[in-house]
């Protein structure tokens, strides 16, 4: 098994979910699976952005962002001898908000064994993930909903 994912609802619009993936140097503040994300390129997350992120239990790694398809997802890689780990975010409107599915897929040849020796940690990851994600994106946007902050009177 190479391939993770999960997917969760969320009852928040597309747009605050996607800003919350988006955000990645704040991801440290709703997941913690994730100690630190910093951009190397200043700016705004964009194709070709490299990053560090630093994650209990695994080595600090550079992922470099290829694909960003705004408002929906955004995929980065990273490579270690003989394993390339592609992780993908989507978030699409759903019937009471936004559907999130996050993926991680190991390939190279080294793949499967690295996919193989990291399967708990993957999945329990992707689900603190999904679950930070959500409690994030809805109490924005209930702080939202309640005059709070994001809200020009």
């Amino acid at each position: 098994m190479t391939h993770f994912d999960t997917t969760i609802d969320i009852q928040a619009p597309p747009d605050r979910v996607w800003e919350a993936i988006r955000d990645i140097e704040h991801w440290s503040e709703w997941t913690p699976t994730i100690i630190s994300v910093r951009l190397l390129d200043p700016g705004r997350l964009a194709v070709g952005t490299p990053a560090i992120v630093r994650q209990p239990k695994l080595l600090p790694a550079r992922w470099q962002v290829m694909e960003i398809e705004e408002g929906r997802s955004f995929t980065w890689i990273t490579r270690g001898p003989g394993v390339r780990v592609t992780a993908r975010h989507c978030v699409e409107g759903a019937v009471n908000g936004s559907r999130v599915t996050l993926s991680l897929d190991f390939l190279g040849p080294l793949g499967p064994l690295c996919a193989r020796l990291t399967r708990g940690l993957n999945a329990r990851y992707l689900a603190l993930e999904a679950r930070g994600l959500k409690k994030r994106a809805e109490t924005e946007a209930q702080a939202t909903e309640d005059g709070g902050p994001g809200v020009s009177r």
